[in-house]
């Protein structure tokens, strides 16, 4: 199959993001679904030649890796945003981590110092839809660190890309904040949702 650019993610309006930096995000995340589309189409062509063990074959491989989980986990992120939803809506979240961290500002608090990480990166709140744990982690690279079957909840990009534009390089606290102003509390009610259930959670 061919990935496609999801144009219905695509934010706007928010909360101390303005567009110009949305625009320039938005500019990575389509290279990464075009980047994905030509790698999968040469692993294809490279296999097809009998080439699948080969060192170039190896070294797309390991690419394709990188290109795919940014393009997915870019999906998730703008999927999670969208100005002046209220926290209120996300109440089955909130009842969840308030249980599991003694209040939602700790979870919050949490996840804001996972993002703080002095790294290129993301915080990722993701759901054990195994045993309901829900924790916070910071992913290095796109492709590694992610956990095998775990869903994730709330995605927050920390790559300098996300924030320069507004917040400069010394800016990512100030970026957080913005972040939290513009999180879809719907989407990550869904994402709960299906978690529970589980199933997949939706990118889009």
């Amino acid at each position: 199959m061919t990935y496609t650019v999801r144009e219905e993610l695509k934010p706007s309006n928010l909360n101390g993001i303005s567009a110009d930096q949305i625009e320039q995000h938005w500019g990575l995340y389509k290279g990464y679904v075009a980047q994905s589309n030509g790698l999968k189409k040469e692993l294809d062509e490279l296999r097809a030649a009998g080439k699948g063990d080969s060192p170039a074959y190896a070294d797309r491989r390991r690419r394709f890796g990188f290109e795919f989980c940014g393009m997915t986990l870019h999906e998730y992120y703008f999927g999670n945003l969208k100005a002046d939803v209220k926290e209120d809506s996300a109440k089955n979240f909130k009842e969840a981590v308030e249980k599991q961290w003694g209040s939602f500002d700790a979870w919050k608090e949490d996840f804001a110092n996972a993002g703080k990480t002095r790294s290129i990166g993301w915080a990722i709140c993701y759901m054990d839809p195994m045993t309901g744990d829900i924790n916070n982690h910071f992913i290095q690279l796109h492709e590694e660190g992610n956990i095998p079957g775990y869903e994730p909840l709330v995605v927050m990009d920390v790559w300098e890309h996300a924030y320069m534009v507004d917040h400069a390089a010394s800016g990512r606290g100030d970026y957080i904040k913005a972040f939290f102003s513009n999180i879809d509390w719907d989407a990550v009610e869904a994402r709960l949702r299906d978690a529970k259930a589980k199933a997949a959670s939706k990118r889009f």
